[in-house]
Protein backbone atom coordinates (compact mmCIF):
# COMPACT_ATOMS: atom_id res chain seq x y z
CA UNK A 1 0.00 0.00 0.00
CA UNK A 2 3.05 2.25 0.06
CA UNK A 3 2.45 3.13 -3.59
CA UNK A 4 -0.97 4.71 -2.91
CA UNK A 5 0.35 8.15 -1.95
CA UNK A 6 2.78 8.12 -4.87
CA UNK A 7 -0.01 7.09 -7.27
CA UNK A 8 -2.25 9.93 -6.07
CA UNK A 9 0.63 12.42 -6.37
CA UNK A 10 1.38 11.33 -9.95
CA UNK A 11 -2.23 11.74 -11.03
CA UNK A 12 -2.35 15.19 -9.42
CA UNK A 13 0.81 16.33 -11.22
CA UNK A 14 -0.47 14.96 -14.56
CA UNK A 15 -3.82 16.68 -14.18
CA UNK A 16 -2.45 20.02 -13.01
CA UNK A 17 -0.13 20.22 -16.01
CA UNK A 18 -3.12 22.01 -17.58
CA UNK A 19 -1.80 25.04 -15.68
CA UNK A 20 1.30 25.01 -17.90
CA UNK A 21 -0.98 25.38 -20.91
CA UNK A 22 -2.91 28.15 -19.19
CA UNK A 23 0.32 30.07 -18.57
CA UNK A 24 1.14 29.73 -22.28
CA UNK A 25 -2.32 30.99 -23.10
CA UNK A 26 -2.15 34.12 -20.93
CA UNK A 27 1.54 35.03 -20.84
CA UNK A 28 3.44 33.48 -23.73
CA UNK A 29 2.83 33.32 -27.46
CA UNK A 30 1.17 30.17 -28.73
CA UNK A 31 3.54 27.28 -29.48
CA UNK A 32 4.22 26.84 -33.19
CA UNK A 33 2.29 24.27 -35.25
CA UNK A 34 5.33 22.04 -35.79
CA UNK A 35 6.01 21.93 -32.05
CA UNK A 36 2.37 21.09 -31.29
CA UNK A 37 2.26 18.43 -34.02
CA UNK A 38 5.39 16.70 -32.78
CA UNK A 39 4.55 16.80 -29.07
CA UNK A 40 0.97 15.59 -29.52
CA UNK A 41 2.15 12.82 -31.82
CA UNK A 42 4.82 11.91 -29.27
CA UNK A 43 2.21 11.69 -26.50
CA UNK A 44 0.01 9.47 -28.70
CA UNK A 45 2.94 7.15 -29.41
CA UNK A 46 3.73 6.83 -25.70
CA UNK A 47 0.09 6.06 -24.88
CA UNK A 48 -0.37 3.48 -27.65
CA UNK A 49 2.87 1.65 -26.88
CA UNK A 50 2.42 1.49 -23.11
CA UNK A 51 -1.22 0.40 -23.53
CA UNK A 52 -0.44 -2.63 -25.68
CA UNK A 53 2.95 -3.60 -24.26
CA UNK A 54 2.35 -3.02 -20.54
CA UNK A 55 -1.28 -2.39 -19.59
CA UNK A 56 -3.08 -4.96 -21.76
CA UNK A 57 -0.28 -7.48 -21.22
CA UNK A 58 -0.50 -7.05 -17.45
CA UNK A 59 -4.24 -7.54 -17.67
CA UNK A 60 -3.83 -10.76 -19.67
CA UNK A 61 -1.32 -12.11 -17.15
CA UNK A 62 -3.51 -11.27 -14.13
CA UNK A 63 -7.06 -11.81 -15.39
CA UNK A 64 -6.74 -14.03 -18.47
CA UNK A 65 -6.69 -13.36 -22.21
CA UNK A 66 -10.39 -12.93 -22.97
CA UNK A 67 -11.43 -11.11 -19.76
CA UNK A 68 -8.56 -8.64 -20.21
CA UNK A 69 -9.54 -7.96 -23.82
CA UNK A 70 -13.19 -7.47 -22.82
CA UNK A 71 -12.02 -4.92 -20.23
CA UNK A 72 -9.78 -3.28 -22.84
CA UNK A 73 -12.61 -2.78 -25.34
CA UNK A 74 -14.97 -1.75 -22.54
CA UNK A 75 -12.51 1.02 -21.67
CA UNK A 76 -12.58 2.19 -25.28
CA UNK A 77 -16.40 2.10 -25.29
CA UNK A 78 -16.60 4.16 -22.08
CA UNK A 79 -14.42 6.88 -23.60
CA UNK A 80 -16.44 6.74 -26.83
CA UNK A 81 -19.70 7.29 -24.92
CA UNK A 82 -18.18 10.15 -22.91
CA UNK A 83 -16.97 11.74 -26.16
CA UNK A 84 -20.40 11.41 -27.81
CA UNK A 85 -22.37 12.71 -24.83
CA UNK A 86 -19.91 15.46 -23.86
CA UNK A 87 -17.69 16.42 -26.82
CA UNK A 88 -15.01 19.05 -26.34
CA UNK A 89 -12.80 21.16 -28.59
CA UNK A 90 -9.39 19.76 -27.81
CA UNK A 91 -7.40 22.79 -28.80
CA UNK A 92 -10.19 25.33 -29.08
CA UNK A 93 -10.84 24.67 -32.77
CA UNK A 94 -13.91 26.92 -32.62
CA UNK A 95 -11.64 29.80 -31.72
CA UNK A 96 -9.44 29.01 -34.74
CA UNK A 97 -12.45 28.75 -37.01
CA UNK A 98 -14.00 32.02 -35.87
CA UNK A 99 -11.27 34.43 -34.92
CA UNK A 100 -13.77 37.28 -35.06
CA UNK A 101 -16.30 35.88 -32.58
CA UNK A 102 -17.48 38.19 -29.81
CA UNK A 103 -16.23 38.16 -26.23
CA UNK A 104 -19.40 36.51 -24.90
CA UNK A 105 -19.04 33.65 -27.39
CA UNK A 106 -15.36 33.31 -26.56
CA UNK A 107 -16.18 33.12 -22.86
CA UNK A 108 -18.85 30.48 -23.49
CA UNK A 109 -16.41 28.52 -25.64
CA UNK A 110 -13.79 28.57 -22.89
CA UNK A 111 -16.29 27.53 -20.23
CA UNK A 112 -17.61 24.60 -22.28
CA UNK A 113 -14.10 23.49 -23.15
CA UNK A 114 -13.20 23.58 -19.43
CA UNK A 115 -16.23 21.44 -18.54
CA UNK A 116 -15.57 18.95 -21.32
CA UNK A 117 -11.89 18.62 -20.43
CA UNK A 118 -12.71 18.16 -16.75
CA UNK A 119 -15.04 15.26 -17.53
CA UNK A 120 -12.54 13.69 -19.95
CA UNK A 121 -9.75 14.06 -17.37
CA UNK A 122 -11.68 12.06 -14.79
CA UNK A 123 -10.89 8.58 -16.23
CA UNK A 124 -7.34 9.72 -17.01
CA UNK A 125 -6.80 10.25 -13.28
CA UNK A 126 -7.91 6.68 -12.72
CA UNK A 127 -5.47 5.57 -15.42
CA UNK A 128 -2.47 7.22 -13.79
CA UNK A 129 -3.48 5.89 -10.36
CA UNK A 130 -3.98 2.29 -11.53
CA UNK A 131 -0.70 2.27 -13.47
CA UNK A 132 1.31 3.58 -10.52
CA UNK A 133 -0.35 1.08 -8.21
CA UNK A 134 0.84 -1.74 -10.44
CA UNK A 135 4.38 -0.36 -10.92
CA UNK A 136 5.73 3.12 -10.06
CA UNK A 137 7.78 3.30 -13.28
CA UNK A 138 4.68 2.42 -15.31
CA UNK A 139 2.74 5.09 -13.45
CA UNK A 140 5.40 7.67 -14.27
CA UNK A 141 5.24 6.78 -17.98
CA UNK A 142 1.45 7.13 -18.05
CA UNK A 143 1.54 10.38 -16.05
CA UNK A 144 4.11 11.93 -18.41
CA UNK A 145 2.03 11.04 -21.48
CA UNK A 146 -1.12 12.45 -19.88
CA UNK A 147 0.72 15.58 -18.73
CA UNK A 148 2.00 16.28 -22.25
CA UNK A 149 -1.47 16.20 -23.76
CA UNK A 150 -2.97 18.15 -20.83
CA UNK A 151 -0.78 21.17 -21.63
CA UNK A 152 -2.61 22.09 -24.86
CA UNK A 153 -5.90 21.36 -23.10
CA UNK A 154 -5.03 24.03 -20.54
CA UNK A 155 -4.24 26.36 -23.43
CA UNK A 156 -7.65 25.61 -24.98
CA UNK A 157 -9.37 26.68 -21.76
CA UNK A 158 -7.30 29.74 -20.87
CA UNK A 159 -6.91 31.42 -24.27
CA UNK A 160 -10.60 32.11 -25.05
CA UNK A 161 -11.46 33.03 -21.44
CA UNK A 162 -8.53 35.47 -21.26
CA UNK A 163 -9.44 36.94 -24.65
CA UNK A 164 -13.05 37.40 -23.53
CA UNK A 165 -12.49 38.77 -20.02
CA UNK A 166 -8.95 40.17 -20.01
CA UNK A 167 -8.51 38.47 -16.62
CA UNK A 168 -5.40 36.30 -16.28
CA UNK A 169 -6.59 35.15 -12.86
CA UNK A 170 -9.95 33.93 -14.17
CA UNK A 171 -8.39 32.18 -17.16
CA UNK A 172 -5.85 30.45 -14.92
CA UNK A 173 -8.53 29.45 -12.38
CA UNK A 174 -10.76 27.68 -14.88
CA UNK A 175 -7.81 25.91 -16.45
CA UNK A 176 -6.68 24.81 -12.99
CA UNK A 177 -10.15 23.52 -12.10
CA UNK A 178 -10.39 21.49 -15.32
CA UNK A 179 -7.16 19.72 -14.33
CA UNK A 180 -8.31 19.06 -10.74
CA UNK A 181 -10.73 16.46 -12.13
CA UNK A 182 -7.77 14.15 -12.68
CA UNK A 183 -6.64 13.74 -9.03
CA UNK A 184 -10.33 13.61 -8.06
CA UNK A 185 -10.72 10.66 -10.43
CA UNK A 186 -7.67 9.03 -8.89
CA UNK A 187 -9.05 9.54 -5.38
CA UNK A 188 -12.39 7.97 -6.29
CA UNK A 189 -10.56 5.08 -7.95
CA UNK A 190 -8.63 4.58 -4.72
CA UNK A 191 -11.81 4.55 -2.62
CA UNK A 192 -13.55 2.10 -4.96
CA UNK A 193 -10.65 -0.19 -5.81
CA UNK A 194 -8.64 -0.58 -2.63
CA UNK A 195 -11.24 -2.42 -0.49
CA UNK A 196 -11.65 -5.09 -3.20
CA UNK A 197 -8.20 -5.05 -4.76
CA UNK A 198 -6.85 -8.37 -5.99
CA UNK A 199 -4.46 -9.27 -8.82
CA UNK A 200 -7.40 -10.18 -11.09
CA UNK A 201 -9.32 -6.93 -10.42
CA UNK A 202 -6.16 -4.87 -10.93
CA UNK A 203 -5.68 -6.76 -14.21
CA UNK A 204 -9.18 -5.78 -15.38
CA UNK A 205 -8.54 -2.17 -14.43
CA UNK A 206 -5.17 -1.99 -16.18
CA UNK A 207 -6.59 -3.52 -19.37
CA UNK A 208 -9.52 -1.07 -19.25
CA UNK A 209 -7.10 1.80 -18.74
CA UNK A 210 -5.21 0.61 -21.81
CA UNK A 211 -8.41 0.85 -23.84
CA UNK A 212 -9.07 4.36 -22.53
CA UNK A 213 -5.58 5.53 -23.49
CA UNK A 214 -5.66 3.97 -26.97
CA UNK A 215 -8.98 5.71 -27.63
CA UNK A 216 -7.58 9.07 -26.47
CA UNK A 217 -4.53 8.62 -28.70
CA UNK A 218 -6.48 7.59 -31.82
CA UNK A 219 -9.54 9.81 -31.42
CA UNK A 220 -7.94 12.99 -30.07
CA UNK A 221 -4.17 13.20 -30.17
CA UNK A 222 -3.35 11.89 -33.66
CA UNK A 223 -6.17 13.74 -35.49
CA UNK A 224 -5.42 17.01 -33.70
CA UNK A 225 -1.68 16.62 -34.31
CA UNK A 226 -2.38 16.16 -38.04
CA UNK A 227 -4.77 19.14 -38.10
CA UNK A 228 -1.84 21.58 -37.82
CA UNK A 229 -0.91 20.80 -41.43
CA UNK A 230 2.17 18.62 -40.81
CA UNK A 231 0.73 15.11 -41.21
CA UNK A 232 4.05 13.33 -41.65
CA UNK A 233 5.55 15.11 -38.64
CA UNK A 234 2.63 13.82 -36.54
CA UNK A 235 3.50 10.23 -37.45
CA UNK A 236 7.18 10.93 -36.78
CA UNK A 237 6.12 12.09 -33.32
CA UNK A 238 4.12 8.89 -32.79
CA UNK A 239 7.11 6.75 -33.79
CA UNK A 240 9.50 8.72 -31.57
CA UNK A 241 7.07 8.38 -28.66
CA UNK A 242 6.92 4.61 -29.15
CA UNK A 243 10.69 4.31 -29.40
CA UNK A 244 11.25 6.40 -26.27
CA UNK A 245 8.63 4.36 -24.39
CA UNK A 246 10.21 1.09 -25.51
CA UNK A 247 13.67 2.22 -24.39
CA UNK A 248 12.38 3.49 -21.06
CA UNK A 249 10.53 0.22 -20.34
CA UNK A 250 13.64 -1.73 -21.29
CA UNK A 251 15.87 0.37 -19.02
CA UNK A 252 13.39 0.27 -16.12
Amino acid sequence: MGNIGFALLLSALAGLSTTIGSILGIAVRKPGPKFMTLTLGFSAGVMIHVSFVELLQSGVESAGFMPAHIAFFLGMMIMFLIDVVIPHDYLGQEEHAGAGMGSSNLLKTGMFVALGIAIHNFPEGMAAFAGALEDPSLGISIAVAIAIHNIPEGLAVAAPIYAATGSRRRAFLYSFLSGVAEPVGAGIAALILLPFLSPAILGYVLAGVGGIMVFIALDELVPVARSFGHEHLAIVGVIIGMVVMAISLWLL
